[in-house]
């Protein structure tokens, strides 16, 4: 133990011919007491504390998500007979709770905690299934603290949803892979209330989905169906894995100032944003994988990330014109941000071969519209008009094979929902047809039109 030297009147000796040695000794003792007093915080310092653990389902996997106020070490174990999957994660204490998370459709039949070793945490989780386990630690950053993030994959996963299968006619349906951004453990941008982005948007998303079930040649996909989180790229290898014809998420974010308002529509930009604004919501969206969290194999590849921007030339004007169709419908439900698609770097949106677009259902950090946002009637409105804006584009350009294609080339079953500054003359003469036959054929007695009404297009 190292004491601290007197300097009291009485230790005050006169300095003898001794003295030289006697200051080295105490140089060389006080010396070695600052260097053992640098290594004591090393090794006495308070362990790590575990704030709480959290956990999700997902379709294919179980997430469980330790909270941490510091970084900590871990290990993953997986025991048979029975069987096991331990978590040790070094020097930390628990002051949480596992006894109540939500269980129910996982493999986990129950979860025990233990010390280990004196000052280790050990987790079990006895599991009903074989599972595939796969753990990672994130850092703390601007928007979550410290994170040990274990997943467990299932041996069988769930079947995929909607192809481009033909029907029975030898017609298929334009597959839509509908994206709700965040969920798990990333709820988005917050509102009053703690109205969260996630749970707004997949309602909406909910909405779009059903409206696309209910309308022949089209087949919706949810590509998070649940609340969890997918990585960013994760969303985007979902949509060309069940080879999707189009790509759209729907956002409600938030943005510095809360006078900020309005329904944006954007698409990808391989150079810069179009404004400000657009920047700041890419940069937003795009941390996104920083609180949700991404496995190792999700890393980019450099190769492929050039190789998709060159090649995501060839759709990007297809995405600029169906955002256009999109927000021109949203105009009649929500006042706009911005009157023309924009444009900024969303890595969500970078799928080379697949028309994508990111809706901005509004700002979830203005008052006004948060509560809107927070209301199932305008969340049917902004997703009835979403659809409508999809629905007219993809039956004005149906790829080829499709029973929105024949449909076309024969003039069957056409329909055109009124938007604002339409006219009878202006929807006749887009499709070829008189005003008189568009009249007839919806029993129409005058020129009056209403937005949001579908008028049925007879064959030209």
């Amino acid at each position: 133990m190292c004491l601290q030297q007197s300097t009291t009147a009485e230790h005050r000796k006169p300095l003898g011919r001794r003295s030289a040695a006697a200051r080295s000794l105490a140089a060389l003792f006080t010396g070695f007491c600052t260097l053992l007093t640098a290594f004591l915080p090393a090794t006495t310092a308070a362990a790590a504390t575990v704030q709480e653990v959290r956990l999700w389902r997902a379709p294919d996997h179980t997430r469980i998500v330790l909270d941490l106020d510091a970084p900590a070490e871990h290990r993953v174990i997986v025991l048979d007979s029975p069987r096991r999957v331990v978590l040790d994660v070094s020097d930390v204490v628990l002051r949480a709770t596992v006894d109540e998370l939500p269980l129910a459709d996982t493999p986990i039949a129950r979860v025990r905690a233990g010390v280990r070793e004196g000052d280790d945490l050990r987790l079990v989780f006895d599991m009903k299934a074989t599972v595939t386990p796969r753990s990672f630690a994130l850092r703390a950053n601007a928007q979550a603290g410290d994170r040990v993030v274990l997943d467990l994959y299932d041996d069988a996963p769930p079947a995929d949803a909607p192809r481009k299968v033909a029907r029975t006619d030898g017609r298929r349906d334009v597959v839509v892979a509908i994206d709700a951004g965040h969920g798990g453990e990333d709820p988005g941008a917050l509102g009053p209330g703690r109205l969260r982005e996630k749970d707004v948007v997949l309602a909406i998303a909910r909405e779009l989905h059903d409206h696309f079930e209910r309308e022949p040649g089209f087949s919706p996909t949810l590509v998070r169906s649940g609340d969890y989180y997918v990585s960013l790229r994760g969303r985007r290898d979902l949509a060309r894995k069940r080879q999707a014809d189009l790509f759209v998420s729907i956002h409600a974010d938030a943005f510095t100032r809360k006078e900020a308002n309005g329904a944006s529509v954007y698409a990808l930009s391989t150079r810069g944003a179009t404004s400000t604004t657009a920047r700041y919501l890419a940069e937003s969206e795009n941390a996104a994988d920083l609180i949700g969290g991404v496995r190792l194999a999700d890393k980019d590849e450099m190769l492929a990330e050039v190789l998709a921007d060159l090649s995501m030339t060839s759709t990007l004007d297809a995405s600029l014109n169906m955002g256009a169709s999109v927000l021109g419908e949203m105009d009649s439900v929500a006042r706009l941000h911005k009157r023309q698609v924009e444009q900024a770097a969303f890595a969500v949106l970078k799928s080379p071969d697949i028309p994508s677009i990111l809706v901005e259902t509004g700002f979830i950090s203005n008052p006004a519209e948060a509560h809107k946002l927070a209301t199932a009637s305008y969340r049917r409105q902004m997703a009835a008009a979403i659809f409508r804006g999809l629905r007219r584009w993809w039956r004005d350009h149906p790829p080829p094979g499709t029973l929105l294609a024949w449909q076309k080339e024969n003039g069957v079953g056409r329909q055109y929902t009124i938007a604002r500054g339409d006219t009878l003359s202006g929807i006749a003469q887009r499709f070829n047809v008189s005003v008189a036959d568009l009249k007839s054929y919806n029993g129409l007695n005058g020129d009056r039109i209403m937005v949001g009404k579908t008028l049925k297009i007879p064959a030209s």
